[in-house]
């Protein structure tokens, strides 16, 4: 009696602890192998094939209107379930300010007369920079409509009143969606997906706001994980060492943020392991400097549960170096200390639906493996090489030519150098004389620091790595832009109507630097690109120095000329609503471009300043992969990059996925275009991308029934009558991409 009485008792317990028998709309799932959901004792259970032929598992319930993550599970082939987590709640936490217009997009929009009308104002404050919400008042003379208020900003965890859920299969994937989400201003729904053939569960919140001006962050994880002899959470430091927390010490108040290399921890649970971690990439907003943040979490809530997940703090940290001067280093990047003013956050325009996610990745194995194989989603944090091609990057300021009269010595290597080497980089762009040296100088103290910037690159400058000396002048052509030649040039520059010194002519030779070049007009700049074949393009083009720009000298002979290659890629802003990184102000100025004139390319950038060997540059960074057989030697010059870029030879990528032989085929109205694509994230979807010269249309290839790691070869039939250009890109489920350059067709 007593037995039938307890197993009553335990299943009214159960019932009170699960709340209600959770009802899901399955009409849009289609069983298929490797791949299953069914409701098992009033929950939902999600039955998949991991990335080795693991089989995973997790279970769905409601309590009380409120999600539950009843089980985690994984096992290898048919042994023994090992079980990662039970009874489990989703937490999201969003905070969110108000979004403002920057004072260096307000610079070149009165130089180009254009009025601050609400409008305009509209439409360029969702591609501030210099913004940073969270910092109340803010520094005078960084935003429109300063100082900050505390109410301003708005911390909330989210709620949930659920009642159901939907459950659709969308190709090797399944989808459960449960509607019911509150977050304060914003409102919306979680969601779960899992992939046939990886291990990950993606976790979100997919959420809107009808609010204006929304700037936010999010936190994003998973409560309720028990604690005993053998819990604790792995990572590996800022210096690549391994380290451990057994929860065996206070309650936390707050999330605690590891500074995690990589940008992932690891729970070891049962045998097993559970890794958590954020996008690679589309999670990190655009910032000047890469300095770990601490991007995952635990927090320990009580002495029996704790929990985890993928978190964006509240504000930038700089860095703090030994051994320079306090005057010197303020001077040198102040742009990048400035921790009350640029920190932008995401963007949230009403009515755009957000997605908020972090991913767990479930195994049987221990946390070294686990480790390993959540690695190989970014190569190890190594642009990947690929045979024919270099991966290059553009636009560091990096004071090189400050750091060598510094330091005294020409044999003094950089922090940045190994940073670079390490992510696989072969071809490397600066831009000093941009905030340092003498930039405006026409003379001999520029000159011999030019000299010394040259010198500096050549010894740093390998066989397989080439430091390349450009420079962004900013004089007159409008806006901020990049300068490269293709071997080391002395020029200087002044702005109209501003002019060098009397008698000063355009060309002159001058010992010991051999040729100079003086440019004062945007005639003269022209010159000196097309005399010594050099390029131009618009550095972070409509934001920032830039804003208006190059919209506003689209008739300009200097920009219809061939030697202005186009604009920059960089991630900003961030918009969790787009699918593509840089969708509206990057692609899009693309397709506006090569509508306008001829062909114009979109060159991966960074625009950031000092890099350390314990920062967290990968995910901020996006880089072109250059069609070329070998790195030239710095003595050889570099002809033959620029003209692999100005021919269109090149793709960019965030390093998940890689393009090939990307090209049109045949001739006539009856083309093909052909390229190979691979991938490691999930795929999401492939776009052949074309333009009449008057509108810009699509087709897009669903990738979601295609596995992880994997690659696949296009062909794509397209009609050419009436089209100027194509271009093909490829999105996966992360947020990440590669596109090729728009080819134009004759």
């Amino acid at each position: 009696m007593k037995l039938r009485r307890s197993l009553v008792f335990a299943g009214l317990w159960t019932a009170a602890a699960f709340g209600q028998e959770l009802k899901c709309d399955l009409t849009g799932y289609h069983a298929q192998d490797g791949l299953t959901a069914q409701m098992r004792s009033g929950a939902l259970e999600l039955s998949w094939t991991g990335e080795r032929g693991e089989q995973l598992r997790a279970q769905f319930a409601v309590r009380a209107g409120q999600p539950v993550v009843q089980e985690l599970a994984a096992r290898k082939g048919s042994g023994s379930w090992i079980v990662l987590g039970k009874n489990l709640s989703p937490e999201f936490e969003i905070t969110s300010g108000v979004r403002r217009l920057s004072n260096q997009q307000i610079g070149p929009l009165r130089e180009l007369n254009i009025a601050l009308t609400p409008d305009v104002i509209e439409r360029e404050k969702w591609n501030a920079f210099w913004d940073s919400p969270l910092m109340v008042p803010g520094r005078s003379g960084t935003n429109l409509d300063l100082p900050r208020k505390p109410e301003e900003i708005r911390k909330v965890w989210a709620k949930y009143q659920v009642t159901a859920c939907q459950v659709r299969t969308d190709g090797a994937r399944i989808e459960v969606v449960f509607p019911g989400l509150d977050a304060g201003i914003f409102s919306g729904a979680l969601q779960y997906t899992v992939y046939r053939g990886t291990n990950l569960l993606r976790q979100e919140a997919i959420a809107k706001t009808s609010e204006p001006s929304v700037a936010y962050k999010y936190v994003a994880g998973l409560k309720g994980f028990s604690i005993d002899d053998k819990t604790r959470v792995v990572w590996r430091d800022t210096a690549r060492g391994w380290q451990q927390y057994q929860f065996g010490g206070a309650v936390n108040q707050d999330a605690v943020g590891l500074r995690a290399r990589n940008r992932l921890a690891i729970l070891e649970a049962g045998g097993g392991s559970l890794a958590f971690l954020p996008p690679s990439h589309k999670f990190f907003f655009s910032r000047e400097i890469e300095t770990n943040l601490g991007y995952v979490y635990y927090r320990k809530d009580s002495d029996t549960t704790f929990s985890l997940g993928a978190r964006q703090p509240d504000r930038e940290v700089g860095y703090k170096p030994y051994g320079i001067s306090d005057e010197i280093w303020a001077k040198r990047v102040a742009e990048s200390r400035g921790e009350l003013n640029n920190f932008a956050l995401y963007n949230a325009p009403p009515g755009t639906l957000q997605r908020m996610p972090v991913y767990f990745y479930l195994s049987p194995d221990d946390s070294r493996a686990t480790h390993q194989a959540v690695m190989a989603f970014t190569h190890d944090d190594v642009y990947k090489p690929l045979p024919g091609y270099k991966v290059m990057v553009s636009h560091f300021h990096f004071h090189l030519n400050e750091q060598l009269t510094d330091a005294g010595t020409m044999d003094f290597e950089p922090t940045w150098l190994p940073v670079f080497r390490e992510l696989g980089i072969n071809l490397a762009i600066l831009a000093d004389f941009h905030s340092d040296s003498h930039a405006t100088d026409t003379g001999k103290l520029r000159l011999d620091e030019q000299k010394v910037y040259f010198e500096g690159c050549r010894r740093f400058s390998d066989r397989d790595f080439l430091l390349i000396p450009g420079e962004e002048p900013d004089a007159n052509f409008g806006g901020h832009y990049m300068f490269v030649f293709p071997r080391p040039l002395f020029f200087s520059h002044v702005k109209a109507p501003a002019k060098g010194p009397a008698g000063q002519p355009f060309q002159e030779d001058l010992a010991p630097y051999g040729k100079v070049y003086h440019t004062t007009t945007a005639a003269n700049e022209l010159d000196l690109l097309k005399q010594e074949n050099g390029l131009v393009w618009q550095t972070h083009p409509r934001t920032k120095g830039s804003t208006g720009y190059p919209d506003a000298v689209r008739e300009k002979d200097f920009f219809r000329s061939d030697r202005f290659l186009g604009a920059s890629f960089q991630s900003l802003p961030v918009d969790q609503s787009e699918q593509r990184l840089c969708e509206t102000r990057c692609l899009g100025l693309m397709d506006e471009m090569n509508k306008w004139t001829g062909p114009k390319y979109l060159l991966a950038e960074g625009d950031t300043y000092m890099k350390y060997a314990d920062d967290e540059t990968y995910p901020q960074l996006v880089v072109n992969y250059v069609k070329l057989d070998r790195v030239p030697k710095f003595d050889e010059g570099w002809s033959p990059v620029l003209s692999a870029l100005r021919a269109g030879d090149f793709f960019v990528t965030s390093g998940e996925v890689l393009l090939r032989n990307g090209a049109v085929e045949g001739t006539g109205a009856k083309r093909t275009y052909a390229a190979e694509a691979e991938w490691t994230f999930p795929p999401e979807f492939a776009e052949l991308v074309w333009s009449d010269g008057d509108k810009v249309d699509r087709q897009i290839i669903k990738l979601t029934d295609m596995a992880p790691f994997g690659s696949r070869k296009f062909r794509i039939p397209f009609d050419a009558t009436g089209k100027k250009w194509v271009r093909f890109a490829v999105w996966d489920s992360a947020g990440n991409g590669a596109f090729t350059q728009p080819t134009h067709l004759k």
